[in-house]
């Protein structure tokens, strides 16, 4: 990446709240020490293990929308350190982000990790890709055993990013949580039910 977080995040407004909330020596720092050049193996296990994410981007009237994007775990591809993508499903068509997108490329990411209480930002420039236009990045970023209707698909160019702090996150968990969670009690119901049953057989043939 060209740039870190805060060089981009920390506007000269922001530089000056900081200052007088007491916080800008501290983030001077990390904007002189953080410097990392494309994602991880850190953020790309985080990123290929999402379901959903919040995407912002900013429209002519210089207003933010904030959207919801969500699929099968997995659905968002990490294609190289500095480039991530999905498949645009067929929605409300009300095409609010992909309009913006189209005068601003500029868009903004958070990633949650509920039950963990991690949460990860990305700054980045967005690309449509119309899906005749590049039949091998469908092939990167198609999905197995999910139905939808494909309308195009957006590539994030990565600029910059960093993770949150866990405060004021309430863990939430998926079903599929609560289902490997209460896996082991299951199984070990299953056994105690199958082990009455065969006594129960046994003391009829008494």
């Amino acid at each position: 990446m060209a740039k870190n977080f805060g060089t981009i995040a920390f506007t000269d407004s922001v530089k000056a709240m900081q200052e007088k909330l007491g916080s800008r020596a501290s983030y001077a720092r990390m904007e002189r020490e953080k410097y990392v050049d494309g994602l991880t193996k850190i953020e790309i296990d985080f990123i290929v293990q999402r379901d959903s994410f919040y995407m912002a981007s900013i429209g002519e009237n210089n207003f933010p929308y904030i959207q919801h994007r969500g699929g099968p775990k997995g659905f968002i591809k990490v294609l190289d350190e500095n480039r991530i993508g999905f498949i645009d499903f067929r929605g409300n068509m009300q095409y609010i982000s992909v309009g913006n997108i189209a005068t601003n490329k500029n868009v903004a990411l958070i990633m949650v990790d509920y039950p963990s209480k991690t949460r990860l930002k990305i700054l980045a420039k967005a690309e449509v890709v119309e899906l005749k236009d590049d039949p091998s990045l469908y092939d990167a970023l198609d999905l197995t055993e999910y139905k939808f209707k494909p309308e195009r698909m957006i590539v994030l160019h990565i600029e910059a990013y960093d993770w949150n702090c866990q405060q004021h996150i309430t863990p939430r968990y998926t079903v599929e949580d609560i289902e490997e969670a209460f896996m082991v009690q299951r199984n070990y119901i299953t056994k105690l039910e199958a082990e009455v049953a065969a006594l129960k057989l046994k003391l009829k043939g008494l």
